[in-house]
């Protein structure tokens, strides 16, 4: 007879339908199906958006949308509370990446946190200074109330900085992230020889400015330069009025959001990608640009550090440095020697990252803490 499945209650603002979903939903959305193979069952409490229904399956996970962003954490908060003192979930498992929900003080069963970033001071480049000071404030109270929950991290970055805030080592466990590919998608396919990419949500702590203003540096070097910059979020109109502003609109063609089939076909497309950002728990996209063979230039900046081999798979750059930016650029545009060399150890490093080995892990880490029983 088989066993019963291991029912994990997921504490994520966003569910992977979301319209401004980003890499901790496809996180959760690729390790979803893979834990479902080894008997785990994921329930996620998430935010209402739009016309979407309160219950929905997406993909392998049954998401309860519960309240509005406004009152979303303190919902999710009481329902968790219930749920897991009826006995309905076995483990919770807190996605930490924007505010805490702070579930160990009154999850029922054991609590395991996977945590892609805190945002610290890059929340005051991403939101007025009211709401950028919740944030801190928020995540200031980590090592205090989470004294006894293990961590899952994606980079050391994010390991680091557990340590800094006071999370004791044997409580954290690195599970590198996979990456994937569209089917048919191959590297290399039809690279547009002056193309560079960004693909990301576009917000102000992505810093994609660095980007236009490198740009605008080598228009009068490379005259057939063009950036494509795919995504959606706050920061496109500032974007496009900046472009103008730098005389490089006319090379500069924002895509909106794309499929991952139409990213694909960007990516293989591309001779080199860019990722400017301020801060992320690790450089998915990176990976993501490197399994298609494409060199990548990004920020010298945690998470970003721990995807690129600075020198072998692409460059980092001083962050907000568009004169830096714009020299690794050129390098990768005008030296094809040196390009078909990066893009060999791209493509070798991008086949590290596998999400079944990452669901694997995260899988053992469950199933570890499930023995534990309910909490008191």
């Amino acid at each position: 007879m088989a066993a019963p499945p291991l029912r994990v209650l997921v504490l994520n603002e966003r569910d992977p339908s979301h319209p401004r979903a980003g890499g901790a939903e496809v996180h959760l959305a690729e390790l979803a199906p893979r834990l479902a193979a080894r008997g785990i069952a994921l329930t996620q409490l998430a935010c209402r958006f739009g016309a979407a229904a309160g219950r929905e399956r997406v993909g392998a996970i049954e998401v309860r949308r519960v309240a509005a962003l406004p009152c979303y954490y303190p919902r999710a908060a009481l329902a968790c509370a219930r749920a897991t003192r009826r006995g309905d979930f076995d483990l919770v498992l807190e996605v930490l990446c924007k505010l805490p929900f702070y579930s160990p003080l009154y999850s029922a069963v054991p609590v395991l946190c996977v945590l892609h970033h805190f945002l610290g001071r890059t929340a005051f480049l991403q939101a007025a200074w009211p709401l950028a000071a919740l944030v801190v404030a928020a995540e200031s109270g980590v090592a205090r109330c989470y004294r006894s929950p293990p961590f899952v991290v994606g980079s050391q970055s994010s390991r680091l900085d557990l340590l800094r805030r006071g999370v004791a080592d044997e409580r954290i466990r690195v599970i590198p992230y996979g990456t994937r590919r569209a089917a048919g998608a191959r590297p290399g396919a039809a690279r547009a020889r002056y193309r560079v990419v960004y693909v990301g949500r576009l917000e102000p702590y992505k810093r994609i400015g660095v980007l236009l203003r490198a740009a605008a540096r080598l228009a009068p070097r490379f005259p057939a330069l063009e950036l494509v910059i795919a995504g959606r979020g706050s920061d496109r109109a500032r974007l496009e009025r900046l472009a103008g502003e730098l005389g490089v609109s006319e090379r500069t063609r924002f895509a909106g959001f794309v499929s991952d089939a139409e990213r694909d076909a960007l990516l293989a497309s591309a001779r080199v990608c860019v990722q400017p950002s301020q801060k992320e728990g690790f450089g998915l996209s990176v990976i993501e640009a490197n399994a298609f063979g494409v060199p990548v230039v990004a920020s010298d900046s945690d998470g970003l550090r721990d995807a690129l081999r600075d020198g072998e798979t692409g460059f980092l750059a001083p962050p907000g440095d568009a004169a830096r930016f714009a020299q690794h650029l050129a390098a990768l545009l005008e030296d094809d020697a040196l390009h078909a060399r990066m893009a060999a150890a791209a493509e070798r490093h991008a086949a590290g990252f596998d999400w079944d080995r990452a669901a694997e892990a995260l899988a053992e880490a469950l199933t570890a803490l499930a023995v534990r029983g309910p909490r008191a």
